[in-house]
């Protein structure tokens, strides 16, 4: 009786709440669908510290360039959550063998749901702009806050047990934040270094963010979730790739993989990151209105207070170590300082009120790195001085701009793994051998396929609005390029670069000498209109 009694309770220990429509709840999102949330992720949602994505813009400054780019973090963490749970679903039911629990689904999801708890204001500017200047030396991403989130959500809304009744315990919250944090850099001689689950399922661990190669469900949403905001198209389909999508063992490892068939779409998923990159992330407006606003953060940095632990006074730029404080710092820390009246904020609400009033700084030009070199982030702020005093106030005729009259910025474009090729990472499957995994090579898919995976722009700002002060910045631009010629192409952008003419060669240049010595001299203009014609 007494080994009964204790079966008894240890069953009582593991048994799942049973998830029925009366506890669960239906989201209806303009892009998934109807979506059925889990009651535990219910009590998730309902705190808030979940409920501050609401008032984090997706796409940050975009905003302001695109009119329907209106989106939150919060809808975005919905469609990650539906997605992760669709691909491991798929998963189990086309492979019973892998051993997929329903724990197992629930915590992938929950990773889904709350990867993003750590976005600060604006979203990715905040970590990757703000922070770097207000606090340098100072290592921290999102990643790091989103799991420092998710154990405040949990403490301060006592969910710990909630989560216990559905069978979710101290191994389980090891490996949602696991997946949250991202993955870790893995070989195959090295050991296992995860201790949420086992190396028999490692593949859970490509499911919400995808180091290896970069598919994962996080993308997948904020694509089609982007794209239908923004009003530019999806060609990537999720809903075929799981379709194909099948668990193979790889030089030891479970991996997720696809049909070799599938390659071509996966270069569309890749092209559609590149494109939302170059038309819609790095456009440069949106990178002007970023810019403008993380000065005006920083100039007021010193005097914004957010209350904290303890009823701490918490810097702007120190809330990322106080999740109290964090809490409550959204987007609304715009109209906060816009509509501020402290005097020492004045410099900070001039710069707010220029963005909402469209007076931006305006961009005199761009230029690229030459082939095979590589742009450093860190050596951007040094580069407004060499601009400014690339031409001297005798050449310009004119007093010279200061330093703190230009802003530069450093733009990387890629398909998501810098300069290489992501499909070189993805494994494949043949329908005849469908447990063999290979690779696909980029010639035997198309020849048209791009050499280059990534590149970078470099963009100079004047933030006076004067045509003599934006005149002489597009001029020291100019030269300042010139005179880089070994690292930089010739620039491109103001008024003051000329089209690129295609260069005759030297029989056409010889039968043109000797028509003009047997002719009269030919009209200035038709001569350039013959060369743009060549």
């Amino acid at each position: 009786m007494g080994k009964r009694l204790l079966l008894m309770k240890l069953l009582e220990r593991f048994k799942l709440v049973p998830v029925t429509l009366d506890n669960c709840k239906i989201f209806n999102d303009p892009i998934h669908g109807h979506i059925e949330m889990h009651p535990l992720c219910i009590k998730i949602i309902d705190t808030p510290q979940f409920q501050r994505l609401r008032h984090i813009k997706q796409l940050g400054a975009c905003y302001w360039v695109f009119p329907g780019a209106s989106h939150n973090r919060f809808e975005h963490c919905l469609g990650v959550y539906h997605l992760a749970g669709c691909l491991v679903k798929t998963l189990r039911t086309r492979q019973p063998e892998l051993g997929i629990s329903d724990v197992d689904v629930l915590c992938v999801e929950i990773a889904g749901l709350c990867h993003d708890l750590g976005h600060g204001p604006f979203s990715h500017f905040f970590d990757g702009q703000f922070i770097p200047l207000a606090r340098p030396g100072f290592k921290w991403k999102h990643e790091h806050a989103s799991v420092q989130m998710f154990d405040h959500l949990i403490e301060q809304n006592d969910l710990k047990n909630v989560f216990l009744e559905y069978n979710v315990g101290e191994r389980d919250l090891i490996f949602i934040k696991e997946q949250i944090a991202g993955p870790l850099a893995v070989s195959r001689d090295q050991a296992w270094p995860y201790k949420g689950r086992d190396q028999e399922k490692s593949f859970l661990y490509e499911v919400v963010a995808n180091k290896r190669n970069g598919i994962d469900v996080d993308k997948w949403d904020y694509f089609a979730r982007d794209c239908h905001h923004l009003g530019i198209s999806n060609k990537f389909d999720h809903m075929r790739f799981m379709k194909f999508a099948r668990v193979i063992n790889v030089d030891g490892r479970r991996q997720i993989c696809t049909r070799d068939k599938e390659c071509s779409n996966l270069y569309d998923m890749f092209h559609t990151r590149s494109s939302l990159h170059r038309r819609a992330y790095q456009h440069k407006a949106n990178k002007c209105v970023e810019i403008m606003i993380v000065e005006a953060l920083l100039k007021a940095d010193k005097y914004i207070r957010i209350p904290g632990k303890d009823g701490a006074q918490v810097k702007l730029s120190e809330t990322p170590e106080d999740m109290h404080a964090y809490t409550k710092l959204t987007d609304h820390i715009f109209q906060q300082v816009l509509y501020s009246q402290e005097p020492e904020l004045e410099e900070a609400r001039t710069i707010l009120r220029d963005v909402e009033s469209r007076r931006l700084y305006r961009c005199v030009g761009q230029t690229r790195p030459q082939q095979g070199c590589l742009i450093s982030q860190d050596e951007a702020p040094s580069w407004s001085e060499e601009i400014v005093t690339s031409l001297t106030e005798e050449e310009l005729g004119a007093p010279q701009l200061s330093p703190g009259d230009i802003a530069v910025s450093v733009v990387d474009m890629d398909y998501g793994m810098g300069d290489k090729n992501p499909i070189d990472h993805v494994r494949f499957y043949d329908k005849s051998k469908m447990d063999n995994a290979c690779r696909v090579r980029k010639e035997e898919v198309s020849q048209m396929l791009p050499e280059t995976f990534a590149e970078q722009h470099i963009r100079v700002y004047c933030k006076k609005r004067d045509q003599l002060s934006i005149d002489i910045a597009e001029r020291c631009f100019i030269q300042w390029c010139g005179d880089r010629q070994d690292r930089l192409k010739k620039p491109k952008g103001g008024k003051s670069s000329a089209p690129e003419l295609t260069p005759l060669k030297k029989d056409e240049i010889e039968k043109e000498d000797e028509a003009s010595t047997s002719a009269q001299p030919p009209n200035r203009h038709d001569s350039v209109r013959s060369r743009l014609s060549l």
